[in-house]
């Protein structure tokens, strides 16, 4: 079984930083790229940063220049260092992976998710 661990939301005020963190962990061959998601009530799950196995990264124009997505591909992890946080940043944080369970079987995962409320 693998799963996905997301630790690091809670409340901020406007401005302030957050960092979250992702763990995966199980019966893991490699993975693939990772990414966060986040979802605000009533509205549609979002891709909010992106990182491949090589590094690239991409960004939700939203959070470009406030946002940095990285990995530590030794301790299977992915992170969201988030500063200038907005109000508009509030939402439950999911991180995803696409993980090969062995060299031919790919699977994509998802974190419970983290909640996040920038709120003076």
């Amino acid at each position: 079984q693998v799963q996905l661990v997301e630790s690091g939301g809670g409340l901020v005020q406007p401005g302030g930083s957050l960092r979250l963190s992702c763990a995966a962990s199980g019966s893991i061959f490699s993975i693939n790229a990772m990414g966060w998601y986040r979802q605000a009530p009533g509205k549609q799950r979002e891709l909010v940063a992106h990182i491949t196995s090589g590094g690239s990264t991409n960004y939700a124009d939203s959070v470009k220049g406030r946002f940095t997505i990285s990995r530590d591909n030794a301790k299977n992890t992915v992170y969201l260092q988030m500063n200038s946080l907005k109000p508009e940043d509030t939402a439950v944080y999911y991180c995803n992976a696409d993980i090969f369970l062995s060299y031919y079987s790919i699977k994509v995962y998802w974190g419970q998710g983290t909640q996040v409320t920038v709120s003076s």
